[in-house]
C-alpha cells in the first residue's frame, strides 16, 4: 500500500466548503501525478466506461459535476464525446481542467447549494469522487436529477467507508422510493487500486417527475 498524500488527508480534514478550496488550491497542479500515479487511481476511467455502456449517442449533453482536474471529462472525450461541461468549487482544480481542452465550458458551483441550472438541461451527469468524506452531502442527488432529462442518466461513485454513514444510502433509497431516479447497476470495485481502496460506482435513470 503506499503512503495516503498529506495533501489528500487534508480534503477529507475540512470543516467548511472554503477549507476544501483551500485544501485543492494547494493540490491542484499535482493531483493527478499524486492521485493517478502515486495512489492508482482509477475511478475516472471506471465510472466513464459505466457511463458509457448506457448513453446512445456520443452526441450526449454530459456534465461532469465536481469535475476537479477534469480526468472523467478526459476520459469521456477519448471515448468520443465532445458536448461535456464541467463544474467544480475549486477555481484552481477548475483552471487544471481547463488546461485539458476536453471541456465545452467549465464553470464554479457548489454542489451543497441548489445549482444555477435549468431542470432537464443534460442528457447525462457524471459526478466521481464527490459523494465522500467532508465534500458533498447526499442532497446534492437531487440537483442532480433536476437537470438530467427524463431517461437521461445519473452516474457517481460513492466511498465504501462514507455510503451509509453519510446519509448517501439512505438519500438514496428515498429517491428511487419516490420515482425520481431507478438503479440500472451498482459496482463495488476499485477505486484506488495501490491503496487496496474500493467504491460503489453507481449508473441510475432519471424517471418523469
Amino acid at each position: 500500500m503506499e503512503q495516503t498524500p498529506e495533501k489528500w488527508v487534508a480534503t477529507y480534514e475540512a470543516k467548511t466548503p472554503d477549507e476544501l478550496a483551500e485544501a485543492y488550491r494547494c493540490w491542484a497542479r499535482e493531483y493527478d501525478r499524486d492521485t493517478c500515479e502515486g495512489m492508482g487511481y482509477v475511478g475516472p476511467g471506471v465510472a466513464a466506461r459505466l457511463l458509457d455502456r448506457y448513453l446512445d449517442s456520443a452526441e450526449a449533453k454530459i456534465l461532469d459535476a465536481g469535475c476537479g482536474t477534469g480526468l472523467v471529462g478526459q476520459a469521456m472525450r477519448h471515448m468520443g464525446y465532445r458536448r461535456i461541461e464541467a463544474m467544480d468549487y475549486c477555481r484552481d482544480m477548475l483552471d487544471v481542467a481547463e488546461e485539458k481542452r476536453v471541456y465545452e465550458n467549465v464553470f464554479r458551483a457548489d454542489m451543497n447549494r441548489e445549482l444555477t441550472i435549468s431542470d432537464n438541461a443534460y442528457d447525462a451527469t457524471i459526478c466521481v469522487g464527490t459523494f465522500t468524506y467532508a465534500h458533498v452531502g447526499p442532497d446534492a442527488f437531487d440537483e442532480l436529477v433536476r437537470i438530467t432529462r427524463p431517461g437521461g442518466y445519473v452516474c457517481f461513485t460513492v466511498r465504501d467507508g462514507a455510503y451509509q454513514e453519510y446519509g448517501y444510502r439512505k438519500r438514496m433509497l428515498e429517491l428511487e422510493a419516490n420515482n425520481a431516479f431507478e438503479l440500472k447497476e451498482m459496482v463495488d470495485t476499485d477505486y484506488l487500486h495501490k491503496e487496496d481502496v474500493t467504491a460503489k460506482y453507481c449508473i441510475y435513470e432519471v424517471q418523469e417527475a
